[in-house]
C-alpha cells in the first residue's frame, strides 16, 4: 500500500474513532426511536407490519402494504416443515443434539446461504431476468435471448429461474399468482417477459418456470435490484427450520437418522497396526 493510501486510510478510521455513525437510525434519548427517517413509535408500531419494517430495513424504502402482504406470503410458500430439504435436516440434528433452538436455527439459515439452492440463487434469477429485458427491449427475440443464455451452458437451458429438479411444473406459482391477483397486483414488463420465455422453453424442452423465475421477475418490476432481493430474504427459511428443531427436540435424543458403523460404505485404506 502507497503512503497516500495508508494516510487516506488512518484519515477515514481517525474521522470515526470512538464513534457510531448510522444513516438507517436510532434511539435518541428523550426524543424517540428513529428508523429510516421513521419515528418507530408513532409512525410504524400498530401502523404498518413487520413484513414492511423487514423490507424497510434491507432496502430503505417502506412498501405498501400489498406489497408486504406479498412477502409476507412468498415467506410462507418458501419455508415448508420437511426435515428431508438440507437447511431443515440442519434445524433436525439441532433438536435432537439438543442443541439451542437460535443455534440450530440459525444453522439453518447459513446452510440455505448456498449457490445451489437457498437464497443466493435469486441473485442469478434477478440478474437474469433484468439483462434480458434490457436485451429484449434492444430488440432482441425471445428465442434470440434463449439460445444466448443456452450458448454459455454449452446449448442447454440451464437458465436460472427455469426447470425444478425432481417435479415438473411449481405449485407455489399457482398460490402466488392467486396472492398476487387478490391483492391487486399487476404483472410488469419483467414478468410479461417471464412467461414469454417459459412458453418458448416449454415448446423447445418441455421446462417451465420454477419459484425462483417468478419472484425474481415480479420483485424487478416492483424495482429491487439483485442485492436488494438477497438483503430482503435473508432468513427465509428461518419458520421451516425451527419447525423441524421442534419436531426432534420433542423425542427421544439422538433418534434422528442414527447410523450404524455398518451403513458407511468405507473405500479408504485397509485396517493396519498400528507401531
Amino acid at each position: 500500500m502507497s503512503s497516500n493510501m495508508n494516510d487516506c486510510a488512518y484519515q477515514l478510521w481517525d474521522e470515526r474513532r470512538g464513534k457510531i455513525q448510522s444513516k438507517k437510525g436510532g434511539w435518541v434519548i428523550g426524543k424517540g426511536i428513529f428508523n429510516h427517517g421513521y419515528s418507530m413509535m408513532d409512525d410504524l408500531v400498530g401502523k404498518v407490519s413487520y413484513m414492511q419494517v423487514m423490507v424497510l430495513n434491507a432496502t430503505g424504502r417502506l412498501p405498501e402494504r400489498p406489497v408486504a402482504d406479498w412477502f409476507d406470503a412468498i415467506h410462507i410458500c418458501l419455508s415448508w416443515p420437511d426435515p428431508r430439504i438440507w437447511c431443515n435436516q440442519i434445524g433436525a440434528l439441532g433438536g435432537t443434539t439438543r442443541a439451542s433452538v437460535v443455534a440450530a436455527t440459525t444453522a439453518g439459515v447459513l446452510a440455505a446461504d448456498a449457490k445451489s439452492y437457498g437464497i443466493k440463487p435469486l441473485i442469478q434469477g434477478v440478474r437474469f431476468i433484468q439483462a434480458a429485458q434490457i436485451d429484449f427491449k434492444r430488440g432482441l427475440s425471445v428465442g434470440e435471448v434463449i439460445r444466448n443464455e443456452c450458448a454459455k451452458h454449452r446449448g442447454k437451458p440451464n437458465i436460472m429461474g427455469y426447470a425444478r429438479p425432481l417435479a415438473k411444473g411449481d405449485e407455489r406459482i399457482v398460490a402466488m399468482e392467486r396472492v398476487q391477483q387478490e391483492l391487486g397486483l399487476p404483472s410488469g414488463e419483467h414478468l410479461q417477459l417471464a412467461r414469454k420465455i417459459e412458453q418458448s422453453l416449454l415448446k423447445d424442452f418441455d421446462e417451465s418456470m420454477n419459484i425462483n423465475g417468478y419472484m425474481s421477475a415480479f420483485l424487478s418490476d416492483l424495482g429491487y435490484t439483485d442485492e436488494e432481493v438477497y438483503r430482503i430474504f435473508a432468513v427465509l427459511v428461518t419458520s421451516g427450520v425451527t419447525a423441524c428443531y421442534v419436531d426432534t427436540r420433542d423425542k427421544a435424543p439422538d433418534t434422528f437418522l442414527p447410523l450404524r458403523c455398518t451403513d458407511i460404505e468405507y473405500s479408504g485404506t485397509l485396517a493396519r497396526p498400528v507401531p
